[in-house]
Formats: C-alpha cells, sequence, structure tokens
C-alpha cells in the first residue's frame, strides 16, 4: 500500500505519532494498559467493533484489560495529514489474540481512522480512534 502524507506533518510529528503506535502495539502484547491507554487524551473516544464507544482514558484502560491476550500487534499508517494541533491517522492493523475457550489464536486483520490532538510536549494524543475487522 501506498503510504501518504502531507507537508503539514513535519518528520518529528510523524515520528511521535509513530512512537506512539509502537508504545502502543509493545504495550498491548506486555498488557501493560497503563502505557497502552496513555496513548490516549483523558477525554478520549474509543469506538471499537460491536461495542459501545468506550468514553475517557480510565474506561478505555478498563476495556483494553478486558481484552483477550495479545501475543501480536503492528499498526501501518497509510495516510495521514494534519491542520494545526490535529491530526488524522489512517491505516492498518493485524494482530493475534487469543479468546479464553477458543480452540487456538485468531489472527485478525483490519483498518482503523484516528484523530490526534499535539500536546504541548510535541506528543500526539488520541482523541477519537475507530477501527474494525477486513474478516
Amino acid at each position: 500500500m501506498q503510504k501518504t502524507t502531507t507537508p503539514n506533518l513535519s518528520p518529528q510529528d510523524m515520528a511521535a505519532i509513530q512512537r506512539c503506535h509502537d508504545d502502543f502495539s509493545r504495550s498491548m502484547v506486555t498488557k501493560d494498559f497503563e502505557t497502552a491507554s496513555g496513548t490516549y487524551d483523558e477525554n478520549a473516544v474509543l469506538m471499537p467493533p460491536n461495542h459501545p464507544a468506550v468514553r475517557g482514558r480510565k474506561a478505555i484502560k478498563k476495556w483494553m484489560a478486558g481484552f483477550p491476550p495479545v501475543s501480536q500487534f503492528k499498526i501501518e499508517i497509510e495516510e495521514s495529514d494534519a491542520r494545526a494541533d490535529l491530526a488524522y491517522v489512517r491505516g492498518a492493523f493485524s494482530m493475534v489474540f487469543q479468546p479464553e475457550g477458543a480452540p487456538g489464536p485468531i489472527e485478525e486483520i483490519g483498518k482503523y481512522l484516528e484523530v490526534r490532538k499535539k500536546q504541548s510536549d510535541g506528543s500526539w494524543l488520541l482523541i477519537a480512534d475507530i477501527f474494525n475487522s477486513d474478516k
């Protein structure tokens, strides 16, 4: 897939967003939900498939802790753009997780759309996040 970005996101901004994705992926596998939920703004909204919207960082952390164990997680940025302190990021994800009682791990692929807000420290926290399966 072709990666599309605009000059509105500097290389430093793109690196900060990539770091956020890397931290999230790593922390989901290690069950470090404090770090994973820390990639979200205090008032963020997570919109997972087949589930009501999850509002606020504390509720997002609780939702993550209830997710089946994840053994692999990868996020790929396909497109991004920004205006001032708001950015959107669109891409694909893949993961492997093990639901309780399932005969084996489940491999999932899908797509996501994020809205991020730039913080005073240069990080880009999620304020809205939606994802769904391609299967």
